[in-house]
């Protein structure tokens, strides 16, 4: 399971959703979502997320509902997205409980900024600690602990190091590692990840030929095969 916060985004554009999912999934984040508010109750009550993102207007139940059924029960973060940019609509979800809101179209840089804000607000940054048998990943800090030792690794192997831990168990493939490392930038290659990544487990596998953390997965990536602790 990933250390990372839990998301429910509600919203009954699919578009939306998958493209929400996408950038926050790639932020370390665990994520799941609802199509309707009514979806998004079931949910919230199965699942006791960490922050909600949410539409206004959708079938069954619109986000209104979904926001005062949830602060009936929970003073977990609301995060409304909605083209109902008006002051009426704003007014109107912030006095039924919702924490911020955004208008779409948006800018994923400026929500993620704003999720994460919320997240610190809740308390529920407390997840951005990875741990694992001799190897602690302390997010906050960027700092790396192997088997009692510090470990010193460049912004880049950090980077690299969180986003394979945080999907500990599942390959995570290298156009994966280009978009949440370098943000997709089109120069970065396959052969520069290569790099990056043999740079860093020399620093952190206490024997490079049996490798503890991290495998590679031919012609697809790489895995972080350590068992998170709960």
């Amino acid at each position: 399971m990933s250390a990372g916060a839990r998301i429910l985004v509600v919203d009954d554009d699919e578009s939306i959703r998958n493209m929400v999912s996408e950038h926050l999934s790639l932020s370390g984040l665990e994520v799941s979502t609802a199509g309707d508010g009514a979806e998004g109750l079931d949910r919230f009550a199965s699942l006791k997320p960490d922050l909600v993102l949410t539409d206004l207007a959708m079938p069954r139940a619109d986000g209104f509902t979904l926001i005062q059924q949830i602060r009936k029960a929970s003073h977990t973060p609301i995060i409304v997205l909605s083209v109902r940019g008006g002051d009426v609509d704003k007014v109107r979800a912030l006095d039924l409980g919702a924490d911020d809101f955004v208008v779409k179209p948006f800018s994923v840089p400026e929500l993620l900024a704003r999720v994460r804000a919320q997240l610190r607000r809740s308390g529920a940054t407390q997840r951005m600690q990875l741990e694992f048998p001799d190897l602690s990943i302390d997010v906050e800090r960027h700092r790396v602990l192997e088997g009692g030792r510090e470990v010193r690794l460049t912004p880049t192997e950090f980077a690299i190091l969180e986003l394979l831990a945080r999907h500990a168990g599942r390959p995570v493939s290298f156009a994966e590692i280009v978009d949440g490392v370098w943000k997709g930038a089109p120069a970065t290659s396959n052969d520069a990840v290569r790099v990056h990544v043999g740079a860093l487990r020399r620093k952190i596998e206490p024997d490079a030929s049996n490798p503890r953390y991290i495998v590679t997965e031919p012609w697809i990536g790489y895995r972080f095969i350590a068992e998170p602790i709960a």
